[in-house]
């Protein structure tokens, strides 16, 4: 009997509009969620990119050329790029080696992922130590 009473209260067209207001709803859910995502890679990248840039005389010492897009980190040296790229609460860390590249962005040859900023600026560490004599 339910049934029966709800079909009687409920017409097509209000099962509808809920319809297509509940969609809405998960719809601006799912991008919240996606601009918060996004903010705070972003916040990731900046962190990353001060504590990188904090020693600028480390940077000239070793020839680094530090740079950053909304979302990724970047050690630029003429042999080699060292790159960080955060996305979904996770860095990818890259090394390529620009010495046998054929285009200016090689592709990597080493690449680590990261949970954190500071497990981001090791894995660039450990792959600056490794591209360093």
């Amino acid at each position: 009997m339910t049934g029966t009473t709800l079909t009687q209260s409920l017409s097509l067209r209000q099962a509808y509009k809920a319809e297509i207001d509940r969609r809405e709803g998960d719809r601006l859910d799912r991008e919240a969620k996606e601009r918060a995502q996004q903010e705070s890679d972003h916040a990731a990248a900046s962190a990353l990119f001060d504590a990188l840039g904090g020693d600028p005389g480390f940077l000239t010492e070793h020839g680094l050329h530090l740079d950053r897009t909304r979302y990724a980190v970047i050690l630029d040296h003429r042999d080699f790029r060292l790159r960080a790229y955060f996305e979904a609460g996770e860095a990818s860390v890259t090394s390529a080696d620009r010495r046998t590249a054929t285009t200016p962005t090689a592709a990597p040859r080493k690449q680590a992922m990261a949970a954190s900023v500071e497990e981001a600026l090791i894995l660039l560490a450990q792959f600056l130590a490794d591209e360093t004599p």
